[in-house]
């Protein structure tokens, strides 16, 4: 290539270039303007928030002084606790009724008629109810045992018991406590069961009507 040509080349890649430049838009952000009045009335402006209005409002104005938007005042550390406070509050109570929505479509699912809770809340009331049986009987069989010892203890009435019948007899006391204390704490437990269905049922039956999960409050705990 001549050089003439080579210069053309130059002369009109530069003209390109130039033509591509000037054609690409300007991404510049427009520039803000903040102003307040401050404790004292002044007017200030300035290119960034007011140190000196911090606890009032700033105007933001556009370049050609019209009002773009309007900044409140910064919280104290009181108020910014106090919405943080607000915040979590709000964000616990909408995680409560997630979790109370999921919870209530799983127990229409897993009990889509009364039918089918009428057998969860036998089969688990008949577990209690065996325990309660199983410890009456315990305690009769201990009843019957301690008549035995009480007749040996009257027939040595006036002389020291002897230490395997007095350690029969404390065993025989231990045992009876221990059994009544389960019985108390089988019954307990199946008037806590009884509570606890009968709440979830009235969950259900508005369920069973058409509201919607979530809309009929918690649904009770279940403890399997």
């Amino acid at each position: 290539m001549s050089p003439f040509c080579r210069f053309a080349t130059a002369v009109l890649l530069c003209a390109l270039g130039a033509s591509h430049v000037g054609a690409q838009p300007l991404n510049t952000p427009a520039p803000s303007i903040y102003s307040c009045t401050d404790a004292k009335g002044r007017r200030i402006t300035s290119d960034r928030p007011i140190p000196e209005c911090h606890d009032r409002e700033h105007r933001l104005l556009n370049a050609d002084g019209s009002l773009r938007n309007i900044l409140p005042p910064a919280m104290t550390p009181t108020e910014r606790a106090e919405k943080e406070a607000r915040e979590l509050q709000a964000a616990q109570a909408r995680a409560n009724q997630q979790e109370a929505t999921r919870r209530q479509r799983n127990l229409v699912l897993r009990f889509p008629t009364q039918a089918a809770h009428d057998a969860a809340r036998n089969m688990a009331l008949d577990d209690v109810q065996q325990s309660i049986r199983i410890s009456q009987r315990r305690l009769t069989t201990l009843a019957q045992e301690r008549l035995v010892l009480d007749k040996e203890a009257a027939e040595l009435a006036g002389k020291n018991l002897p230490l395997k019948l007095r350690q029969q007899i404390n065993a025989n006391d231990a045992a009876a406590q221990a059994q009544k204390d389960l019985v108390q704490s089988q019954t307990q437990e199946s008037a806590r069961l009884t509570g606890l269905f009968d709440a979830e049922l009235a969950v259900l039956k508005r369920l069973w009507a058409g509201e919607a999960p979530g809309s009929t409050g918690g649904e009770p705990a279940r403890v399997r």
